[in-house]
This record gives C-alpha cells, sequence and structure tokens, in this order.
C-alpha cells in the first residue's frame, strides 16, 4: 500500500474526505439543473458506476429551482459549482446543498468572500477552494509574472486565511492546470505547506483517451506520493466514462479496487480470434459489476493461457475454440461463438 499523507479529515454528507478515509472519486453533470429528470438519471448513472460525490454547475439564479429539487432528490451528496456571481452562492446555500465550490479568481471581492464563507460557516457546509491557473486574481499574476505553481498556492493559501480568520475549516483545495507538470509541481508545493485534504484533478483534460492519459500521469503521480484524498477526471464526454477511468486510476496504484479488471492482449499476427469487438462487448456488459474481479480476454497462444490462469477467471481463445479458466483451473471448453455469454454469465456468477 501506499502511504498517504495524513490530511484533516472533513465530512460532505456522510462521505468522509481527508484523514485515514479512501480516496474519493466524484464526477460532475454535464446537464442543466433546471432539467431535474435528465439531471437525476445522469446522477443515478454516475452512482452506479461508482460515483461518491457530485458537482452540479449552478449557471443563473433560475438553476437554483433544479438544485433544489436536485438536494431533495440526489443519492449522493450535492456539491454547488459557483462563479462570479456570489448571490449564486449564497441562494444554493440556502438550498442545502451538501457542498460549495468557489474560486478566488472568479469572486475575487475579498468581502463578498468573506459573506459565503461566514455563511457556509453557519450552516455546517464545507467548502472547496478550487484554484484553476485559467482564472487566477490580476493581482496574484502580476506579483509572479505567470500562472505558475507558486501563483496558484498562493491564490489558496490566501482564502485558506480567509476562512480561518472566520473560524471556517471545512476546507478541501484543488489547484489545477490544463498541463501536467505544473498541476503536479502546484499540488506538491501546496502539500508541503498544509494538512488540509486535496482534490486532485487536471483542468480541462480533453476528450476520452487522450484526457484520461493525461488525468491518469497527473494524478497518478500524486497519488504514488501519498498526495490527493479525492479526484475528479475531467473529460469532454459521458461522466460515467470519468468515474470509471478514476477507478482505473484507483485500481492501477492498488489504492482502491472496484469493478472489472479487464487484461486482453493488444493482439499481433499471432492472434487467431477478432479480439477487439470481443473485448468490446464484453466490457460494457460487465461495466457496472461492482466486485473487484480479474477478467483475462486472451488471443495468443504466447501468455494467453498464462494470463487466464493467473486471472479471477478468463478465456484463453483459439481458432474455433477457446478454454474457460476459473482460479488458475480449465473449467470447460468454449466454442468461440460462444465465448461471450459464457464469460460474461460466470463472471456474474463469481461477483453475486
Amino acid at each position: 500500500m501506499i502511504p498517504r499523507k495524513k490530511t484533516r479529515q472533513i465530512s460532505l454528507g456522510k462521505v468522509l474526505i481527508g484523514g485515514q478515509a479512501p480516496v474519493v472519486v466524484q464526477s460532475m453533470t454535464t446537464t442543466n439543473p433546471l432539467d431535474v429528470d435528465a439531471t437525476m438519471r445522469e446522477i443515478e448513472r454516475m452512482k452506479r458506476a461508482g460515483c461518491e460525490l457530485v458537482r452540479v454547475a449552478v449557471p443563473d439564479k433560475e438553476a437554483i429551482r433544479g438544485i433544489r429539487e436536485l438536494v431533495r432528490q440526489s443519492p449522493l451528496p450535492l456539491i454547488a459549482d459557483v462563479h462570479f456571481d456570489h448571490r449564486l452562492a449564497m441562494l444554493a446555500l440556502e438550498a442545502e446543498v451538501d457542498g460549495l465550490r468557489i474560486n478566488p479568481g472568479t469572486i475575487r471581492q475579498r468581502d463578498i468572500l468573506r459573506e459565503i464563507i461566514k455563511e457556509a460557516k453557519e450552516r455546517g457546509v464545507p467548502i472547496r477552494i478550487g484554484i484553476n491557473a485559467g482564472s487566477l486574481e490580476e493581482r496574484v499574476l502580476k506579483r509572479f509574472g505567470n500562472a505558475t505553481p507558486e501563483a496558484m498556492v498562493e491564490s489558496a493559501i490566501e482564502c485558506i486565511k480567509l476562512c480561518e480568520d472566520i473560524g471556517h475549516r471545512g476546507i478541501k483545495v484543488s489547484l489545477k492546470a490544463s498541463d501536467v507538470p505544473r498541476t503536479v509541481e502546484a499540488y506538491r508545493l501546496f502539500s508541503q505547506q498544509s494538512d488540509y485534504p486535496l482534490h486532485l484533478g487536471v483542468t480541462e483534460a480533453g476528450p476520452p483517451l487522450s484526457g484520461a492519459i493525461k488525468s491518469a500521469v497527473g494524478m497518478g503521480i500524486l497519488l504514488a506520493e501519498g498526495i490527493g484524498d479525492t479526484i475528479r477526471v475531467s473529460l469532454t464526454g459521458d461522466p460515467v466514462l470519468e468515474v470509471r477511468a478514476a477507478y482505473g486510476i484507483l485500481r492501477a496504484l492498488g489504492i482502491r479496487e472496484r469493478g472489472i479488471d479487464i487484461i486482453s492482449c493488444p493482439t499481433c499476427g499471432r492472434c487467431e480470434v477478432d479480439l477487439i469487438p470481443l473485448v468490446e462487448e464484453i466490457q460494457e456488459q460487465l461495466a457496472y459489476i461492482e466486485t473487484p474481479l480479474t477478467v483475462a480476454i486472451m488471443g495468443c497462444v504466447v501468455n494467453g493461457p498464462g494470463e487466464a490462469r493467473e486471472a479471477d477467471i478468463g478465456i484463453a481463445g483459439g481458432k474455433g475454440v477457446g478454454l474457460l479458466f476459473k482460479k488458475g483451473e480449465v473449467i470447460e471448453k468454449v466454442r468461440e461463438g460462444e465465448w461471450v455469454q459464457r464469460l460474461v454469465e460466470e463472471v456474474k456468477r463469481m461477483a453475486g
């Protein structure tokens, strides 16, 4: 196990963050909160995929009507994401959200920030101080000359002091940039200076494949150093993919296990099976299984049987027939057209 830096512990609803709590997976809805039905469908799908906290944008005053209803219906703690208009933060707090995300780069007046923090403290609502390299305050940029990691940390520390002056210590912090090196350095610097819990992310990471790669590198480096208490993989796409990618990162590091870990060969000239569509179909059918299981889908005589034996369950395919392995033992010979059905049946049986 990777030793994690011990941070202060806060709670969002019933979800503990920091301290010795597991690294928490969160995501953000893509819908307008006024469309409560569509937003709830998205939240339910995210929850099934393993999401533990959900963030919802509050674009205008009208959206508060939807936020009130979402707070009532959501099975996950709800975090309101507010920028520019401080009145939206106050209205979201009145709507009894579980958490509030603010950015001192978009709500810049210190007296107004104090009002928000004071109201959050009185209501017992944790705040995420969300620092983004693309929206730092002008005075911070002038001091450092650019949106450097040092500038991002300075902005976070200043906002923390505002919170502490009011006596609100229900804080978590994020320091995101759209490039990995600057993001990693900002989190490292902050972690050396403070013990408030950290929400990790590489902001605006991009489309699903490139965004997941960028996020895995950035967050993987930090998590391997014991830094990070919550994570969000920011992708241009379905938020369910964000949740799956987040668990993939945590699983790869041995930090948390959830769901199916598929081991499959990349295919080459020795492969006698049209493996790619098989893997895609099996992955889709098993996407919502929560039990941690390793599933091997192999189409090569070089490593196939060995990898299948080491997995919890797997199939080593050859021309027209495959061997179904379970806990290292061959349990059945399966005809090629039945591989998907039999493997999925056995995995579901093992998962209970």
